[in-house]
């Protein structure tokens, strides 16, 4: 009764700041008609205006807080299971937690572990691994007696490692979670955490330590379900309180718009899922790290589907122009692959697709990835696979997901081009830690090459750049279609390794190639374009 007196009053409310927003916007009836979506309990109801901004729909007015929940912001192009995709996004660390964060931060950052411990020649290794994980256990102990001197005492003054394993499971979880969530940071010490999480999995160092390091990830799910809240899951006003809001060019008025019916969308779910067990902070820390989920989804899948938009645009699969065809020849310019241009479109949009739905799909294989590696009883072996010593080591989980990704993009597809071998747990990709490391490198590919494309009018603008880009290209639009044709060539042409079975036309081996493409753009002819547009680089920041 409280949430239906809230969307009345909501409703009235929003009915005269409705009509005044569609007059502002110039908009007229017709135009609001095509950008509504269909409403399961009415369909009379007048919809606000709705934008459409490179291919993505905008937000539409505000009338109830109901009504909020069915409108899609731009960047969610479908309602979303929250139930499912919340058992493996991480929960948002709080301040405590990012203390701890730092910590870990700092003792992994002077650690030798790897270096220690990946040797050839050893002669206990169980022991090794047993003295290192304690070296890095008191190393955090001596920084939590630095930091906060009286808690510090009550970790170091007369208690063994075993007595804070609690603390220790804490501090290595909270790292993993916030990695998880954010896939561009910790990128010199995750691999140190995690390969040390996997040794302690091991039974012989575990006795030896008389403690686990590892403890379950906390997922905005298992949060819920421990305090009786995952009914709010089901929350039909939960799309409205997590969408992402684009500002874009549109009126700011818009903006502030959404921006309120997201705010009031929050406090409706908080005060009606509080509990005795369940605050309206803890409901909204699991908003904010739904959230966290989709501006993951907005950085790092959107760039791949905003560049299948302008391939689909640039190209069909049955024209063929002359200077901008997709055709590449074996043992030209590089390739390995030869392709006609029907074939490298379908083989072009195919790997597009599934690095897409690796992106979507990204937070889950994360979790499997980790659970792969940290199980009990799953041994690796170190092996010289051609680019250093690396631990090879199976991911069922991953594996099965994988598949489930790939066969799920062949039926949507239709067909296939090239090979639909997935590398794990071998010499091209040794363990879970790399496939996942491999594919977090895809948006770091695609990011920087749509925001160049996305940079190009405004630098056309520029009178004499206007002249250089049309004494070389002829116009703007050839000088897009050059670089997209050469990406599309030689970005999937199965370079990139000294064989065909480490390249070539795999799943692992297309991103091969683009990197291969990413290694060479500094001789491209288009280069000064890319610094002009503010392209500085592929790997991001190390920090």
């Amino acid at each position: 009764m409280e949430a239906r007196a809230f969307a009345e009053q909501q409703k009235a409310d929003a009915m005269k700041h409705q009509k005044r927003s569609i007059q502002q916007a110039g908009m007229g009836a017709h135009e609001d008609e095509e950008m509504k979506r269909p409403r399961e309990e009415s369909t009379a109801e007048e919809s606000a205006p709705a934008h459409a901004a490179n291919g993505e729909a905008g937000a539409e007015e505000p009338s109830t807080a109901a009504e909020d929940a069915d409108a899609p912001l731009q960047g969610l192009s479908s309602p979303t299971n929250f139930a499912e995709r919340a058992k493996y996004i991480p929960m948002r660390l709080n301040q405590e937690q990012r203390r701890l964060l730092h910590l870990l931060e700092a003792a992994l950052s002077v650690s030798e572990y790897t270096d220690k411990v990946d040797v050839l020649i050893w002669r206990n290794k169980s022991g090794r691994i047993h003295t290192q994980i304690k070296d890095t256990c008191a190393v955090l102990c001596g920084l939590v007696v630095a930091q906060d001197y009286k808690r510090g005492q009550q970790l170091v003054t007369d208690r063994s490692f075993a007595d804070n394993a609690a603390f220790f499971q804490t501090v290595f979880e909270v790292g993993r979670r916030y990695k998880i969530m954010n896939p561009d940071k910790m990128r010199s010490v995750y691999g140190k955490l995690l390969y040390m999480l996997m040794d302690s999995a091991n039974p012989e160092v575990q006795e030896l330590l008389e403690f686990k390091c590892v403890a379950p990830l906390l997922t905005v799910h298992s949060f819920l379900d421990a305090r009786g809240g995952t009914q709010l899951l089901e929350d039909p006003l939960l799309d409205r309180a997590t969408a992402e809001i684009h500002a874009g060019d549109r009126p700011r008025y818009e903006v502030q718009r959404d921006i309120k019916a997201k705010e009031r969308a929050r406090e409706a779910i908080a005060r009606k899922y509080c509990s005795s067990r369940l605050s309206q902070e803890d409901i909204l820390t699991a908003i904010y790290s739904l959230s966290d989920n989709n501006s993951f989804l907005l950085f790092n899948r959107d760039p791949i589907e905003k560049f299948i938009q302008y391939f689909t645009a640039c190209f069909k699969p049955h024209e063929c122009d002359g200077p901008f065809s997709l055709a590449i020849q074996g043992g030209r310019a590089g390739a390995r692959l030869t392709h006609n241009h029907e074939r490298q479109y379908h083989y072009v949009l195919q790997s597009l697709t599934l690095w897409r739905e690796v992106s979507t799909d990204m937070f889950k294989l994360w979790y499997l990835a980790e659970q792969d590696m940290l199980r009990e009883g799953n041994n690796y072996r170190l092996c010289d696979t051609g680019q250093g010593l690396n631990r090879v080591q199976a991911a069922p989980s991953v594996s099965r997901a994988m598949h489930g990704i790939l066969a799920r993009c062949q039926r949507s597809i239709g067909s296939w081009v090239g090979s639909s071998v997935v590398h794990l747990g071998d010499h091209n990709v040794p363990n879970a830690l790399m496939f996942i490391d491999k594919y977090t490198q895809v948006p770091r590919i695609l990011n920087p090459v749509v925001m160049v494309l996305d940079e190009l009018p405004k630098v056309y603008r520029d009178p004499e750049l206007k002249k250089y880009i049309d004494a070389t290209y002829g116009d703007l639009s050839s000088c897009q279609m050059y670089i997209i044709t050469d990406f599309c060539r030689h970005a999937f042409d199965g370079s990139g390794a000294d064989n065909f079975f480490d390249a070539g036309s795999c799943i692992d081996g297309r991103l091969t190639s683009a990197w291969n493409w990413c290694s060479k753009v500094e001789k491209k002819p288009y280069y000064p374009l890319f610094k002009l547009a503010g392209f500085s680089g592929f790997d991001g920041d190390f920090k």
